[in-house]
């Protein structure tokens, strides 16, 4: 099958031929012919399998077909809208549907939050046909009047899956309300969860279903292997793996916004260019990292599972676990970030012995086994003897030296006198003092008050409960 024999118009083509492709993916093959048709469909497919050329390239040829040439931006009103999940998705799904529409009049922008709304308003003012956005932000457009939806003729739900996870059902169904009842809606979702049937049967009419890939089924060609691991050794053997295979281009996973920005920095003084993308960088600091990890500027790229959605690299090699993750389903969506476009990749889990039981929970979603390979010197119990020398750059030793000499000193400790002193409070069970010490007869806080110098295992005790933090 060819793109030819789809009916695609010859202005689209010509975009296709320009991107280097000349077959159509499954899903591609299977989407076309029933989004022309102007079906309603259903559709599972892996992150990587060309989904997003599966629903543009028919809504363009659809667009095109009643498409205006007049610059009059009444003539230009939305008219197929593109959900997405996060910002980093929305401006790819935006590239993508430029690229395939360069030679048709069809005008196009992406709306989603982190940047000025000013940009955006003009944008929409101008007259827009195609809008791909990000919930929240449309919504504020909404609120903002900037937008319309009443002329909507196409709707397409991309990752639903994921926007339903991140707790976007209530800003869909203020979406929904929006729109005309007579529409075309195209739903693509990884997974088929329960909820995402209940959500498709509220928005689509008589869909056609379609799979290209089992469900719930992580991807055929990406190698998997999990290498136990203690957990206060995930960094050391990351680093150790990176440079002793020479990994370039690998993607990182873990469940914080903090932990991903910790291992960033640790990496970095291993030696080892990285940076990382979670929700809190501002757009512009999470465009770059992007675009620095795509060019080879940095070898590792440290990412939360929100920010990793909209990563879309058709080579990416490598992709590490370096913290389990809670959900079955989200171990199929991260590992599908390699193994794109036909191509292989790897997908290498770190495993402490405390997540062994998520391993079991994927490896039942995924109906597989995945292998457990030992890294000499890393296994889970390994002591410290038995660990690899790892050589530390000049900087860090030099800094974990002044980070030595800086530290608080601990509290003395107190003898067991003033310690049931400090149990039993400054005036009770004081010993009686003997004749050589005058200075005790007062009460301590009057001692005190008046200058003088309590007995040292009191004066230990005031020191150690006047501490900061104490």
């Amino acid at each position: 099958m060819t793109f030819e024999s789809l009916g695609l118009r010859p202005d689209i083509l010509r975009a296709i031929a320009e991107q280097g492709y000349t077959t159509p993916t499954p899903i591609q093959a299977q989407a076309i012919p029933i989004v022309l048709q102007g079906r309603d469909i259903m559709a599972g497919a892996q992150t990587g399998t060309g989904k997003t050329a599966g629903f543009t390239l028919p809504l363009l040829h659809r667009i095109a077909a009643n498409a205006s040439h007049s610059t009059s931006p009444a003539k230009h009103p939305v008219r197929a809208l593109i959900l997405t999940p996060t910002r980093e998705l929305a401006a790819q799904v935006e590239e993508s549907v430029k690229a395939y529409g360069k030679y048709l009049p069809v005008k196009i922008c992406v709306i989603y939050g982190g940047v000025n709304m000013n940009p955006q308003i003009e944008a929409l003012r101008a007259g827009i046909d195609i809008v791909v956005a990000t919930p929240g932000r449309l919504l504020d457009h909404v609120q903002q009047r900037s937008i319309s939806l009443n002329q909507v003729e196409f709707l397409v739900l991309d990752e639903a899956d994921r926007m339903l996870d991140m707790g976007f059902l209530p800003d869909l169904k203020r979406i929904m309300d929006l729109l005309p009842k007579q529409r075309q809606t195209l739903l693509f979702s990884a997974t088929f969860s329960e909820e995402i049937k209940r959500l498709s049967d509220s928005l689509l009419k008589d869909p056609v279903l379609i799979e290209v890939a089992r469900r719930n089924t992580s991807a055929e060609n990406v190698t998997q292997v999990a290498h136990l691991v203690d957990q206060a050794h995930k960094r050391d053997l990351l680093a150790h793996l990176v440079k002793t295979q020479d990994l370039q281009q690998v993607l990182v996973f873990t469940r914080t916004k903090h932990g991903a920005d910790r291992l960033a920095h640790q990496l970095e003084r291993d030696g080892i260019r990285s940076d990382a993308i979670h929700g809190d960088k501002a757009q512009s600091q999470r465009t770059k990292a992007l675009a620095d990890f795509k060019e080879g500027v940095i070898r590792v790229l440290v990412a939360t599972d929100v920010a990793a959605r909209g990563i879309d690299i058709d080579q990416l090699p490598h992709v590490f676990n370096f913290e389990m993750p809670n959900s079955p389903e989200d171990y199929i969506h991260r590992i599908g970030r390699t193994g794109r476009a036909g191509a292989s990749g790897d997908a290498i889990s770190l495993v402490s012995p405390e997540e062994l039981r998520l391993l079991v929970e994927i490896e039942k979603l995924i109906k597989r086994e995945i292998p457990k390979v030992a890294v000499e010197g890393f296994t889970p119990g390994t002591s410290a003897k038995e660990e690899p020398r790892r050589e530390r750059p000049e900087r860090e030793r030099s800094d974990r030296s002044r980070d030595h000499s800086a530290r608080r000193p601990e509290r003395p400790e107190l003898p067991p006198a003033a310690e049931r002193q400090a149990q039993r409070g400054p005036n009770q069970g004081m010993p009686k003092p003997a004749a050589n010490n005058h200075h005790l007869k007062q009460p301590m806080n009057h001692a005190i008050s008046h200058g003088k110098k309590p007995n040292r295992p009191v004066a230990a005790l005031l020191g150690g409960l006047n501490k900061k933090g104490d």
